[in-house]
C-alpha cells in the first residue's frame, strides 16, 4: 500500500489513495457478516500496543439515534477543549468520515499513512487466523482497529465510539467504555441479534463495563430489566432518561427547537438545537447526561455556555437534512420502523409542508414491509407520489420487489413510480412537486437506507460529513473553547 504510484508529490496522498485502501477493506466479508467472535481484534490490538486504551471512551449502541448522540457529545466535548476522536458507521460519501478527529474526517493522508503502518501487522494476524481455520479480519475489524491507531496516533484525549452492530460481539468492543450510552432499542437486525427486545438488550449490554458509568435512554420495560440487571452486575452507576434526566420542555422553530434539558447534574434551559424532532430532543438529553457522566461523575453540572456552544454547532447529516428548496427536497435515513415514524412525526411538525413525494430505497436485510407500513401511515393524507428505486448498493431491494410490498400494505397502484436510478428518481419526484396543486406547499423526501441517502447527497452536491467547525466566530474573552466544569 505504500506504492509511489500512489503518492502526488505536490499533493500527497491523492484520492484514488484513500479509494485503494476502501477497495482493499470492501475485498474482506462484509460489515453485516457479523460472526460472534473478539479474539481477532483483541490480537490486532495487542500487536499494534493497545491503541483502543491510548485514551478514556464513551462507548455507544442502541438501535436509532448513535450516531446523532455520537455527533452531540463529540460536540459537547470540543466546547470542553477536549480533543475527540469520533468512530461512527456506516459512512454517507466517503470512508474517512467514519474516524473523525474534532468533528472532521481524517485527512486522507493520515488514514493512508497509518494503514500503510499497520497493515503488515494485520497480515500477521490474517496468517495466524488461517493456521487456525477461521477467516481473516473483516471490513469492519479492520476498520475498527485503524480508527483505534488513528487515535493514538493523533493523540485525542477521548474517544467516542458507536458500536457497527450489537455489543458484546462487536468489534469496538475491545475497549472499555468510561461511560456506556444506550439509545432506544427496538427491533432490528433480529436474524442476527434476537426476535424481541430482550434479547437485543442483552446483546447491546455487553459494553457496560466495570469502572463504568452507565446511561440509558427510555427503554421498554423488557430492556430497561436487562440493562439495569447488567449495571448492577458490573457494579456500575446507572442512569435512565424518564426517571434520572430528560426532556423537560422543547419548543419547535425555524431551524430547529430550543430545549430545556434536566440532566443528572443540573437543570439547562433554553438550548438552542438546530435539528428537528422530538427524538433529537432526546438525543440531546442523553448526550448531555453522557457529557456530565465522563466530565464529573454525574456529580458536576456542566457550564452553560460551553453547552450552548456546543448545541450551535450539532449537525446530523442525513438526517431531516434539507438539500434544496423550491421545492424542498428532504433526505432522512430512516432505515427501520422506530427510525420511520420518529421522522414522520419530525418532519410533520417542522416544515410545514402541505404535499410530499416520497423517494424510497431500502436495503434487503432491513424489515421492508414495516418500513413501507410505517411510511403509509404516517404520511396518510400528506403523501399521493411514491418512487421506489434503489441504491448501487448490491443489498438493495429491486424497486419492482418495494413496489409490490407497498400495494400490500395499502399504497395506491396509480401512485407508484419505479426507476432502478437514483437520479431519474430525482429528478421525478420533483416533476411530480413542481405539478402539485397551486397553493400547496411541496417537497421530496428521500427515505430509506443510509446508502440511498448518501448518493442522493452526492448528486444534489451536499457537503461531506464534516460537522461544523468550531472557529474563530465562536471566541470570548477566554479564547474560541472554554476549560471543562
Amino acid at each position: 500500500m505504500s506504492d509511489p504510484d500512489h503518492r502526488d508529490a505536490d499533493e500527497g496522498i491523492d484520492r484514488f489513495s484513500v479509494q485503494s485502501v476502501y477497495a482493499e477493506l470492501l475485498s474482506r466479508a462484509p460489515e453485516n457478516d457479523m460472526r460472534p467472535r473478539l479474539e481477532p481484534v483483541r490480537m490486532a490490538v495487542d500487536i499494534l500496543g493497545e491503541p483502543q486504551r491510548s485514551a478514556p471512551v464513551i462507548h455507544l449502541t442502541g438501535t436509532n439515534g448513535k450516531t446523532s448522540v455520537a455527533r452531540m457529545i463529540e460536540a459537547g466535548l470540543m466546547a470542553h477543549d477536549l480533543r475527540v476522536g469520533r468512530y461512527t458507521s456506516p459512512h454517507l460519501s466517503s470512508v474517512t468520515e467514519r474516524i473523525c478527529i474534532d468533528g472532521r474526517p481524517v485527512a486522507d493522508e493520515t488514514f493512508v499513512r497509518i494503514w500503510d503502518e499497520i497493515r503488515p501487522h494485520l497480515g500477521l494476524i490474517d496468517q495466524r487466523l488461517e493456521e487456525q481455520g477461521e477467516r481473516p479480519l473483516t471490513y469492519f475489524e479492520l476498520l475498527t482497529v485503524l480508527a483505534f491507531a488513528v487515535f493514538a496516533d493523533e493523540p485525542v484525549d477521548v474517544m467516542v465510539l458507536e458500536v457497527g452492530l450489537g455489543g458484546v460481539w462487536d468489534a469496538t468492543n475491545v475497549a472499555d467504555g468510561s461511560v456506556s450510552v444506550v439509545t432506544p432499542i427496538s427491533l432490528d437486525h433480529t436474524e442476527l441479534l434476537g426476535d424481541d427486545e430482550r434479547d437485543i438488550a442483552e446483546e447491546k449490554s455487553g459494553i457496560i463495563k466495570s469502572d463504568g458509568f452507565l446511561i440509558s435512554a427510555a427503554q421498554v420495560p423488557e430492556a430497561a430489566d436487562v440493562l439495569l440487571e447488567a449495571a448492577r452486575r458490573a457494579q456500575v452507576p446507572y442512569r435512565f432518561e424518564g426517571v434520572e434526566f430528560g426532556v423537560e420542555s422543547r419548543v419547535p422553530g425555524v431551524g430547529g427547537q430550543q430545549v430545556t434539558v434536566q440532566g443528572i447534574a443540573g437543570r439547562y434551559p433554553d438550548l438552542l438545537l438546530p435539528l428537528h424532532g422530538a427524538h433529537q430532543a432526546e438525543n440531546l438529553a442523553l448526550a448531555v447526561a453522557a457529557l456530565e457522566a465522563f466530565i464529573g461523575g454525574g456529580e458536576q453540572e456542566l457550564t452553560p455556555e460551553n453547552l450552548q456552544l456546543a448545541c450551535e454547532h450539532m449537525t446530523s447529516p442525513g438526517r431531516l437534512e434539507v438539500l434544496r428548496t423550491a421545492p424542498s427536497i428532504i433526505v432522512d435515513a430512516a432505515h427501520n420502523p422506530a427510525g420511520a415514524e420518529a421522522s414522520a412525526q419530525a418532519l410533520k411538525e417542522s416544515f410545514g409542508l402541505s404535499s410530499l413525494v416520497l423517494v424510497v430505497g431500502i436495503l434487503q436485510e432491513k424489515d421492508a414491509r414495516e418500513i413501507l407500513t410505517t411510511l403509509h401511515r404516517e404520511y396518510d393524507g400528506l403523501v399521493e407520489d411514491v418512487c421506489f428505486t434503489r441504491s448501487t448498493s448490491p443489498r438493495a431491494i429491486p424497486p419492482g420487489e418495494l413496489a409490490e410490498l407497498a400495494l400490500d400494505v395499502g399504497f395506491r397502484e396509480e401512485d407508484l413510480h419505479i426507476t432502478e436510478r437514483l437520479d431519474e428518481a430525482i429528478d421525478w419526484a420533483v416533476g411530480r412537486s413542481d405539478d402539485a396543486d397551486v397553493g400547496l406547499a411541496g417537497g421530496v423526501l428521500i427515505t430509506g437506507s443510509i446508502t440511498l441517502v448518501g448518493e442522493a447527497r452526492t448528486l444534489l452536491g451536499a457537503e461531506e460529513d464534516g460537522g461544523r467547525e468550531f472557529g474563530a466566530g465562536d471566541a470570548d474573552a477566554s479564547g474560541p473553547r472554554r476549560g471543562v466544569g
